[in-house]
């Protein structure tokens, strides 16, 4: 037990190691090998230590970047998410008993997958297998099977790969085989690659990242700064279009808490954007805090600023972050503000809206940070018609951290998934234009002041990832049941019905033998 704890252990970091910056993709299969591996043939009782050493040998590592939030917080949701491979250890352990078990292991995977991202308190899906696979040949399948479909496939190959270690004593070409049928299924759409419809309108979009003065990770002390910087970047921008050296764009994207105040009630603040939003004469679409009818909270808003009229259409986060957004049980547990959560002094409200904002003409769905790594926001938005989606973004905190680039390959991903452009503004970065394919057309660089104008075709088409994407989420989890019930049950009542063993009578030497 000692050693299988130790590979799970390996196996979980070198997991992490798959996802930005080191990219080891080819690790994700040999890591899900491995924890399966290791689950084989031991106790149920004792099956959730291999899973214990996996999630946090792979979450204390892919998440380290929330250190800069503070030590507390990177340790409780690191915790928070390794109870799920706790569970999904002895679920492997009894599967396996099944026939076809390579197939049911891996549909627990994207069990996890999905129960992790959603619950509690929303859930966390950071670490998703599919979120690492941009630049590699499995994404061409995301336009045509979804996220979940993406990492089944990866999921499959690596416990495909397990059943061949099994079997490699026989001797026999089983093992190879499936491992390479697995191979090749899970790069198969590469073969048809998604084409969006490149015939739609076209449209001329400006990102603006006007940058966070001082260390960069403390937008909250200058947040007046930042403001004034996003304003400042859009008017030089008016100024450069006027002299032609510059096409104007049809819109302007800010990011995420390029006003941390609320335009409506600040005049300071307000009169910046007017002053902006006339100088560029198109619509600006504003990250900003907005005061929540109840006076307890705040909603974190992208706010479509039309030119002479204000503020008009507006896109409210989805996903708030627990405990850094908004306190859960605050009126029960948490009712002292004490250590930082005194500098959550009002919970942020969780958005409803499924519509794309109506922006110059255009349908476009909108993302606010960590919105871009859960599927229902986008996808919502998606069947509402939606031909362009923007992700406003402030990762100002963690500029000193991998998280950034982590985002910002899930932005990639979203692209590719959902085959339109995808336009992203940051405070200080990861700004870019992406298109449908993921390339990556325009990029600043962090910590800087820039603002990035590009062409973006718009487009209407729902791919068949976006049409399956949540239902093969809940048919993992249906799958899983049952294989876990179809495991055990049998078992139960094999170990019931099994007749105690007889003991016959000693023989006495040189008795006679009965006839």
């Amino acid at each position: 037990m000692a050693v299988r704890t130790c590979v799970a252990l390996v196996a979980g970091a070198a997991l992490a190691l798959a996802f930005e910056p080191l990219r080891l993709v080819l690790l994700m299969p040999i890591a899900v090998a491995a924890f399966v591996l290791v689950q084989r043939d031991i106790p149920v009782r004792r099956a959730w230590l291999p899973g214990l050493a996996f999630g946090v040998g792979f979450m204390f590592t892919l998440i380290s970047w929330m250190r800069a939030v503070g030590p507390d917080a990177w340790i409780a949701l690191a915790a928070a998410q390794t109870v799920w491979f706790v569970a999904l250890g002895p679920a492997l352990t009894v599967v396996q008993r099944l026939k076809g078990w390579p197939f049911w292991c891996a549909c627990l995977w994207v069990a996890v997958e999905v129960l992790r991202g959603s619950w509690p308190f929303g859930g966390f899906p950071w670490g998703r297998l599919s979120f690492a696979v941009v630049d590699t040949p499995w994404a061409a399948g995301l336009p045509w099977l979804g996220v979940n479909g993406v990492s089944l496939l990866i999921a499959l190959l690596g416990t495909a790969g397990a059943w061949a270690v099994l079997h490699a004593r026989t001797g026999r070409l089983a093992g190879v085989g499936l491992v390479a049928g697995a191979a090749l299924l899970s790069i198969a759409p590469a073969a048809a690659p998604y084409q969006p419809p490149d015939d739609g309108r076209r449209l001329t979009v400006a990102a603006v990242q006007g940058n966070v003065p001082g260390s960069g990770d403390d937008i909250l002390s200058v947040h007046r700064e930042v403001t004034a910087n996003h304003v400042s970047a859009t008017v030089d921008l008016a100024e450069r279009v006027a002299r032609g050296e510059e096409k104007k764009p049809d819109f302007v994207l800010w990011p995420e808490n390029s006003t941390a105040v609320d335009p409506f009630g600040d005049p300071g603040v307000n009169q910046g954007i007017l002053d902006a939003s006339a100088a560029i004469d198109v619509p600006i679409v504003v990250g900003g805090i907005v005061d929540a009818p109840d006076p307890d909270q705040v909603m974190n808003q992208g706010i479509v600023w039309n030119p002479g009229t204000g503020g008009g259409d507006r896109y409210t986060k989805r996903h708030p972050v627990p405990f850094g957004e908004y306190i859960p049980w605050r009126d029960r547990v948490f009712k002292e503000n004490f250590g930082k959560l005194a500098l959550i002094p009002r919970d942020m409200a969780s958005g409803t809206r499924t519509e794309p904002l109506l922006i110059a003409g255009a349908k476009v769905a909108d993302a606010i940070c960590f919105d871009v790594a859960y599927d229902d926001g986008i996808a919502d938005q998606m069947r509402e018609g939606a031909e362009l989606l923007v992700v406003q973004t402030s990762n100002a905190m963690f500029i000193h951290t991998d998280q950034i680039e982590q985002q910002f390959a899930i932005s990639r991903l979203r692209a590719i998934e959902t085959g339109k452009y995808v336009v992203v503004a940051a405070t200080n970065g990861v700004s870019g234009i992406i298109a449908p394919d993921g390339e990556v057309l325009a990029r600043a660089d962090i910590r800087t002041q820039r603002v990035l104008v590009d062409d973006v075709v718009l487009n209407d088409h729902l791919t068949l990832g976006v049409r399956i994407g949540p239902w093969s989420g809940y048919a993992a989890v249906a799958v899983s049941v049952g294989a876990i019930l179809c495991a055990i049950v049998p078992y139960r009542r094999r170990k019931q019905s099994s007749p105690e063993p007889i003991e016959e009578p000693p023989v006495e030497k040189d008795a006679p033998l009965p006839v």
